[in-house]
């Protein structure tokens, strides 16, 4: 005896692999219009093909995407986590701290109560 759920969605079983597909299908032949239209001529870069536009899109969402996961969430977190950390801090730590960052990433040290951020303290 079937499912009821599976009984009333077979066409899920249909359609969610076609639409997968269809979907996989059309981010490659993006993928590869785009760069076809543009590489070659402003870069002097070779055509490619559509597996090797397929390749690309697999490559790219393997370096910079987060694969299905909810990575999103994860720097909400992170992001809240180091907000409750900034407002237990006193006047004097967050200033020690901009100073520690400005130097860090500038190499100088920070003006002290920069004008250019009021109320951040």
């Amino acid at each position: 005896m079937e499912n009821g759920w599976v009984k009333r969605n077979k066409w899920i079983f249909v359609a969610g692999p076609l639409g997968l597909a269809a979907f996989i299908a059309l981010g490659g032949e993006v993928v590869m219009q785009l760069w076809n239209w543009l590489l070659p001529m402003l870069f002097g870069w070779h055509a490619i093909t559509f597996w090797q536009a397929l390749g690309l899109l697999i490559l790219c969402r393997i370096l910079f995407g987060n694969l299905g996961g909810h990575g999103g969430d994860h720097h909400r977190r992170g992001w809240h986590r180091r907000d409750e950390h900034w407002k237990q801090m006193t006047p004097e730590e967050r200033e020690k701290f901009r100073q520690e960052m400005f130097s860090r990433w500038c190499g100088s040290a920070a003006p002290a109560g920069d004008p250019a951020r009021p109320g951040q303290d």
